[in-house]
């Protein structure tokens, strides 16, 4: 069948998710790129800030001010936390289904986005339009949203290392335990004194202890899963690599298991979900790089009646970029792989 291409924004392209989202779009078969906006580089070819795109992708970038006289299917916010909710107040009535790849949107309410991000929210109305766009959950309700609120990349990881167990709800509450390390591109773009060089090759350090704000994020999501309140013990490192996130796991249950038991909860689980992809050993971050796949290896340690789910992923693809093109395709309806069948790619 012959049909329109999509005609898509990318709102903040200087980014590493604007430009993996450029990335990925450009191949994308039924998108065609509208319009890239940057601030403070109006008026530059988008191949002058990502030179990977040279002579692929060379159009000028725009200020954003320019989105609203557009006619658009899609607009992709990779924008800051405290910065997408202005633009989602001021687009909402576009036309154009919005997928906004900041917290701005996440959590549950206004109250629990100011007391976890410690920032005034100006568009609270936003939290009861917006779908949580995790698709290995809530598939359904993304391809009707009209708003989606990308994950976060450690919960991403987080949630789909759990997920079968809380949805059985299996899950002894206050027993688990995520250990969780990502690259240093979950930390932005711009320089700042952790991500130096120096600090960060032959390094590793943890970061946001008891109090990091993706914490709220995986306990609000986990805890929907189950249909009750939960509470995470959650602790994110830096690791001196590019990209990855790779999560541990750990959780006491109500109920006997054993491995057998376990590999057939998640199985079934993840059975019709093409992008989560059971392992039969642990995996690592370059088992993942530059894809869209999360790999899982649920274990069951008998010794200490726990299960261990290790879950990697590339965070600014799952985490990010290739996410948001997921939901994209459940919003307008296209087969839901289109455009992220790419293979990791290793070493």
């Amino acid at each position: 069948m012959s049909h329109q291409k999509l005609k898509v924004a990318i709102v903040g392209a200087s980014g590493f998710t604007g430009s993996e989202l450029a990335r990925l779009l450009l191949n994308h078969p039924d998108v065609s790129i509208s319009i890239i906006t940057s601030e403070s580089h109006v008026g530059k070819p988008f191949s002058d800030l990502h030179p990977q795109f040279f002579n692929r992708l060379d159009i000028p970038l725009e200020s954003a001010d320019q989105v609203s006289k557009m006619d658009l299917d899609v607009i992709f916010l990779a924008l800051p936390h405290g910065v997408s909710m202005d633009f989602v107040a001021k687009w909402k009535d576009l036309g154009a289904k919005i997928i906004d790849l900041s917290g701005d949107f996440r959590l549950s309410s206004k109250d629990v986005y100011e007391e976890w991000y410690q920032k005034k929210h100006s568009y609270p109305i936003g939290f009861s339009e917006a779908v949580y766009g995790l698709p290995e959950l809530f598939a359904k309700k993304i391809a009707d949203a009209r708003l989606v609120a990308n994950p976060g990349c450690y919960p991403t990881a987080s949630i789909l290392s759990l997920a079968p167990l809380y949805a059985k709800q299996l899950v002894e509450e206050g027993s688990v335990i995520i250990d969780a390390k990502s690259g240093l591109t979950g930390a932005g773009v711009k320089a700042n004194p952790t991500t130096h060089f120096s600090n960060v090759n032959e390094n590793f350090k943890a970061y946001g202890i008891a109090g990091h704000r993706h914490t709220i994020e995986i306990e609000e999501q986990l805890g929907g899963i189950a249909g009750s309140n939960t509470t995470v013990q959650f602790t994110p490192h830096l690791l001196p690599v590019d990209r990855g996130i790779l999560v541990t796991s750990y959780a006491k249950l109500k109920t006997e298991m054993n491995q057998e038991k376990l590999t057939e909860i998640y199985a079934e689980y993840y059975q019709d979900k093409p992008f989560v992809r059971l392992r039969n050993q642990a995996p690592g971050i370059k088992d993942v790089r530059g894809s869209h796949f999360c790999d899982v290896f649920p274990t069951w340690d008998e010794r200490t009646q726990k299960v261990i789910s290790i879950s990697v992923i590339d965070n600014l693809l799952k985490g990010a970029a290739s996410q948001a093109v997921h939901n994209m395709n459940l919003m307008f309806d296209l087969p839901e792989a289109t455009g992220l069948n790419h293979i990791p790619l290793k070493p």
